[in-house]
């Protein structure tokens, strides 16, 4: 074999191997909790190119854009119309519906992508959807026998991990996040209001410092306690701190802010009714003239408070409930401990065959 055949060789398979040790693991969120069991999901994603809000809603078929506001109010302004520029690269959160089966959350089959010509299913789950999931996850929910052969019209679910498991006895979103490289896990946890623990316990990571940049990692979000019944349409209404959902055909606007002690705010949205059922928003009242989200008079307890709360919808009316609210401030969330490790990047691995190769390289020439 000549130098010229023993270079092109060694190129070959040291830059395939160098792809291969820079891979993302797969994200896979366990899910145990019943089978069938719903819950709203959240995913990263961000796009190589400027794009708009309608873009990304249709891309992850997001029903409503108010949905899409809710879940960035701290990026997006509230006011943004589906025109809004979202810039190179800046994570936008997305809100799905997330079932669980058979130990597994995923996507409850959104969003559906329509395949344009020249698509291929790793182009697909690395360009088009920021690398959220794998090719082989696609491949896999929509039982594709040959990953090359893939038609141009037909329409596949993009399978979004996610979980409705509660973490320490209380109800969180799962946020799907993708880390930023220099993170670690602590700071993920201390920036996320969880611990060091319960990230790694999540990922099934046994080592801090495993943690890869780009790879997609289940991080709780702790949910606002609620009035709503397990009967309503909408149970579990699952809201996470600084982010507020439209409920009840978009009839009521809830809020989820840890200044109110991570109790749910809501309100009637001032809105017109969705999906068709509704003419007008239904009656929102508790007793008397109380309106969902109005306070009693003032109780004699400092640190208590009376308000007429949102209790859930059917399909025909929208139920209210009087609840006591804690005024008084929450105590601290306990510290992440432990040592966070270095910050998240590509293997270790990766950069010696990287260095090997410079080294092979010098020697043949």
């Amino acid at each position: 074999m000549g130098k010229s055949a023993l270079w092109l060789t060694t190129f070959t398979l040291l830059f395939t191997g160098f792809l291969l040790a820079r891979a993302q693991p797969e994200a896979n969120f366990k899910c145990s909790s019943s089978t069938n069991a719903t819950c709203p999901g959240l995913i990263d994603y961000f796009s190589q190119n400027a794009t708009t809000l309608r873009n990304i809603q249709q891309l992850f078929n997001v029903k409503h854009l108010p949905d899409l506001l809710g879940a960035n109010a701290n990026t997006i302004p509230e006011n943004a119309s589906a025109t809004y520029t979202v810039g190179p690269n800046k994570v936008v959160r997305i809100p799905f519906p997330c079932k669980c089966s058979n130990g597994t959350g995923l996507s409850n089959h959104v969003p559906l992508y329509k395949i344009k010509p020249g698509d291929g299913l790793d182009y697909i789950a690395r360009t088009v959807f920021a690398g959220v999931v794998t090719y082989q996850q696609i491949q896999k929910a929509n039982k594709i026998a040959d990953p090359n052969k893939i038609v141009a019209g037909d329409s596949i679910w993009i399978p979004l991990p996610c979980s409705c498991d509660a973490v320490g006895g209380s109800s969180v979103v799962h946020y799907a996040y993708i880390v930023p490289t220099g993170s670690t896990v602590e700071g993920i946890a201390e920036e996320f209001g969880t611990t060091q623990e319960t990230i790694l316990s999540l990922n099934g990571l046994d080592d801090p410092k495993k943690l890869q940049a780009q790879q997609v990692i289940d991080v709780p979000l702790k949910a606002c306690s609620t009035s709503v019944r397990n009967n309503s349409m909408d149970y579990p209404l699952l809201v996470s701190n600084g982010t507020y959902v439209y409920t009840a055909n978009e009839c009521v606007k809830c809020k989820c802010d840890s200044s109110n002690n991570y109790v749910l705010q809501c309100q009637p949205s001032l809105l017109k009714p969705t999906g068709g059922k509704w003419s007008v928003c239904p009656s929102m009242k508790c007793q008397g003239n109380l309106t969902i989200g109005n306070l009693t008079s003032a109780s004699d307890d400092p640190c208590n408070r009376t308000f007429c709360a949102y209790a859930g919808y059917s399909s025909r009316t929208i139920s209210a409930i009087l609840a006591n609210e804690s005024t008084c401030p929450a105590p601290a969330p306990a510290p992440s401990g432990g040592s966070g490790g270095s910050g998240a990047s590509r293997t270790t691995f990766s950069h010696i065959i990287f260095l090997h190769f410079i080294f092979l390289a010098l020697y043949i020439l």
